[in-house]
């Protein structure tokens, strides 16, 4: 038996923006090109929502 959501399931979009952080894994936060914490920078977080960290759990926002 499959489950009724799976009949709607789609795979997730690639997404084709260049995201302006990387990950620091000895700051564990997501940090900006030129160092700073990505979640400060409020332009940003308008523009993308949340700077989601790609080296954990992909419900995990910096904060």
């Amino acid at each position: 038996m499959q489950p009724f959501a799976l009949n709607y399931a789609r795979p997730a979009a690639e997404l084709q923006a260049t995201i302006p952080y990387i990950y620091d894994s000895g700051l564990q936060l997501n940090v900006l090109m030129d160092g700073q914490i990505a979640a400060r920078d409020l332009a940003l977080l308008r523009e993308l929502g949340t700077t989601t960290s790609t080296a954990g759990s992909k419900t995990h926002f910096d904060d």
